[in-house]
């Protein structure tokens, strides 16, 4: 069987699903106690990498997105599905997991 290298521009989301490259995890306490792996909260704020052409609609037309390629956005603690592409972490969410938008 071949090997595939995938990397985020080769994988496109569907429907109303987006790519968010995780944003590293805070590795000190606000006091400088380093926290080991399994006592690292997993991180909550992302970079919008890909996003997917929208939702249907009952009249099948595709509703946009409020977000686009480049946003920072806080997404739901348990939300989506992590992939590893290329070395880097990504989470692939729904729309409706997305929180806000952070500036």
């Amino acid at each position: 069987m071949a090997a595939i290298s995938l990397s985020v521009s080769t994988v496109k989301p569907l429907g109303d699903r987006v790519f968010v490259k995780v944003s590293a995890s805070e590795e000190k306490t606000v006091g400088g106690i380093l926290l080991p792996d399994a006592a690292q909260e997993k991180p909550q704020v992302g970079e919008i990498s890909a996003v997917g052409p929208g939702k249907r609609n009952d009249d099948g037309s595709r509703q946009a997105l409020d977000i686009s390629v480049g946003d920072k956005v806080l997404y739901s603690k348990y939300a989506g599905t992590d992939i590893k592409l290329g070395g880097e972490e990504y989470v692939l969410l729904s729309e409706k997991d997305i929180l806000a938008i952070v500036n």
